[in-house]
């Protein structure tokens, strides 16, 4: 499935730009401290971000369609991707540049099936999960939720780095992190090996969106540069 995926010249193309993007902004309105969706990802593509995942699970299904619409047109004008939560067909109908897919939602093989140039990301809260995913068709799997979060419900224990560690050095696809994730543990994340970090409230909750990204993103670099500088450095606080 893998070499499939690779194959296709479209996949391959949003896949690129999915590497290089590093910091993966994750909307909620209901944690944007009483602003828009549509300002928080417009404040937050002019800091940088170039992969956005319109998240909404509240929202009634016409009003989401108008918002994805506007996201949709607000990413393609950034050079950014835009993946949409759980929805495929609203992702069909909208033309977004992937989905991505919880473990209640429509089976990644099937999906892949609809949609074989799209990016289909599968979250996964174990190996076997993401093991399975990838299998699947999966162009990548989330890894958490790595600590306490607002954004979803779980009462079994939270993942942490060292365990995003074992489940990311078993897997050949591509993989993002989240679940709680502030700025503080980027430097942690990315001398562990992250490359994609998805945050919500790091950036929809701060008091200026942009410069949230912008500071991110500058933590991510420096830490890729020791990582480059080092061979990775000397792990600590891995928790």
């Amino acid at each position: 499935m893998i070499s499939k995926m690779n194959r296709n010249p479209l996949h391959s193309k949003r896949m690129e730009i999915f590497r290089r993007a590093g910091l993966y902004l994750v909307t909620s309105q209901a944690l944007s401290r009483g602003r828009a969706t549509e300002e928080i990802v417009r404040m937050a593509l002019a800091g940088g971000v170039r992969l956005v995942q319109l998240r909404e699970k509240e929202m009634p299904l016409p009003q989401l369609s108008r918002l994805a619409l506007k996201i949709r047109r607000m990413t393609r004008r950034a050079g950014a991707l835009m993946i949409m939560n759980d929805r495929l067909d609203l992702a069909l109908a909208v033309g977004t540049d992937g989905v991505h897919l919880g473990q209640e939602d429509l089976p990644v093989d099937l999906a892949r099936k609809a949609a074989p140039d799209m990016i289909i990301g599968a979250s996964s809260h174990s190996l076997p999960e993401a093991l399975a995913a990838q299998k699947a068709g999966a162009s990548y799997v989330n890894i958490g939720p790595l600590f306490p979060t607002k954004t979803k419900k779980w009462d079994k224990k939270y993942l942490g780095i060292r365990k995003m560690k074992q489940i990311a050095s078993r897997i050949k696809i591509p993989f993002t992190v989240m679940g709680g994730i502030k700025e503080e543990h980027i430097p942690d994340l990315v001398r562990a090996g992250a490359k994609t970090i998805a945050v919500v409230t790091a950036v929809t909750a701060d008091d200026d969106p942009k410069k949230a990204v912008q500071r991110i993103l500058a933590q991510m670099r420096i830490q890729e540069q020791i990582n480059h500088g080092d061979g990775g450095g000397t792990e600590k606080s891995l928790s």
